[in-house]
């Protein structure tokens, strides 16, 4: 089944080039079916590449979706043009009243700051606020997990020496019958683009996640609520071949004297093209995100998430 788009949307070009099924928006309402609703809140830069990344393992998937994108009203965009904003983006105000089955939450470029300095804090926490009786499960990437850890939870970012980037092996807590490990092995590989990390003693000591993987160099890398309506994922397996790369080189040409994403380039040659070493990792995170905490558990009638009645899964 495909996911569902609006026609115009420059990423459904893209990702029928990748054979990857996707439908515009007035064919999926020939179809008698309730696709799951999704909202992404897309806080990075380059909002089109992270279109790309996200739907294209969303759209691997046998269920139909529909996907709705927010950006951020309280802040300016210097990357994105406001009529692309307006075409194809809402703002909190005009899905305040929706709910979802889903909801993911990207990582932003921001995270040297304190949370409570970011320009867009107070709206983003009103989205974190309101998720909770009008989401079923909100899935958190990077500076997202860091951010909706600290909001739920009270947990901080510690500042790291140098920048982790590059891929990084990471274990899975073997000892785990959490869903959202179905069809893991026991190490896998991971980008990662950060300048903080999230310690997992914090994690045990202040909320009741559950650890599903981590390493001694990245620190907490997937943690869950034990009911999978919140899933926290501090690395980047969205991330194509290439994103650690232009990333690179775009801090090469600002002069920031970055340091070349280790485990990346074959010899550690920027010139060679990076071997994708995450992507099976990446299409079972996602579908498992999408079957064992979306799917499965949520309301047909999204109407219950407000009136609180017990939830006894999709159908």
């Amino acid at each position: 089944m495909p996911i569902t788009l609006d026609k115009k949307l420059a990423a459904i070009d893209i990702l029928r080039k990748e054979n990857i099924f996707v439908m515009d928006s007035e064919r999926a309402e020939t179809q008698a079916i309730r696709p799951l609703q999704i909202l992404v809140v897309n806080l990075m830069p380059k909002k089109q590449n992270t279109e790309v990344q996200l739907l294209r393992h969303l759209a691997n998937t046998p269920l139909q979706l529909q996907v709705d994108f927010l950006y951020m009203a309280s802040h300016h965009s210097k990357n994105t043009s406001s009529d692309y904003l307006k075409t194809f983006y809402k703002t909190f105000a005009a899905v305040e009243e929706k709910r979802y089955d889903g909801m993911i939450v990207t990582g932003a470029p921001v995270e040297t700051l304190p949370f409570k300095e970011v320009d867009y804090w107070d709206e983003l926490s009103k989205i974190f606020e309101w998720s909770k009786t009008h989401v079923y499960s909100t899935l958190h990437l990077c500076w997202g997990a860091q951010a909706g850890i600290y909001y739920h939870y009270g947990i901080d970012k510690h500042p790291l020496p140098e920048k982790l980037s590059g891929i990084y092996e990471q274990s899975i807590n073997q000892d785990s019958s959490n869903p959202m490990l179905q069809g893991f092995d026991d190490v896998y590989k991971c980008p990662h683009s950060r300048y903080t990390t999230t310690h997992p003693k914090d994690v045990t000591a202040s909320s009741d996640l559950e650890i599903l993987a981590q390493s001694p160099v990245v620190g907490v890398s997937i943690a869950s609520t034990p009911d999978l309506r919140q899933i926290y994922s501090f690395g980047h397996l969205e991330y194509s071949r290439d994103t650690l790369a232009q990333e690179y080189k775009r801090d090469l040409r600002a002069g920031l004297g970055p340091i070349m994403p280790v485990n990346y380039f074959p010899n550690d040659d920027p010139s060679q093209e990076p071997r994708m070493v995450w992507n099976l990792a990446a299409s079972t995170f996602f579908s498992n995100w999408i079957n064992y905490a979306v799917y499965q558990e949520t309301p047909y009638d999204l109407q219950r998430l407000r009136e609180g009645v017990p939830f006894h899964g999709y159908l």
